[in-house]
């Protein structure tokens, strides 16, 4: 079921649960940059994209979305994931603690 289809569960005709809200409650999720580093946030899912601006340390991110990108090291391993926290925002994953060497978040 794609997350904009409604299901009617018993009750009433019409009445509907929607699923948005989960999806919703899963991306207003905040994770923490690694301790120690003014993290660069770039245009895209690359070194290659500029910085459009830099996180302070001690800063925690909302992850919108992740999309596959330049594969880059960090404090927390080697990943091509890159989790966009904002419109035209990336930051490498491997930067961010998220608990998981994969996707925690849906696909751009």
């Amino acid at each position: 079921m794609s997350v904009d289809q409604v299901q009617n569960i018993g009750g009433e005709e019409g009445e509907a649960v929607r699923y948005e809200g989960v999806v919703a409650t899963a991306a207003l999720r905040s994770y923490p940059v690694a301790p120690g580093y003014r993290l660069n946030v770039r245009s895209g899912p690359g070194t290659d994209y500029p910085v459009v601006r830099v996180l302070a340390d001690g800063a925690r991110v909302t992850i919108n979305c992740q999309r596959a990108g330049e594969r880059v090291s960090g404090p927390y391993g080697t990943s091509n994931i890159w989790d966009n926290i904002g419109s035209g925002q990336y930051v490498s994953d491997t930067y961010v603690r998220t608990g998981s060497d994969g996707y925690v978040a849906p696909r751009c």
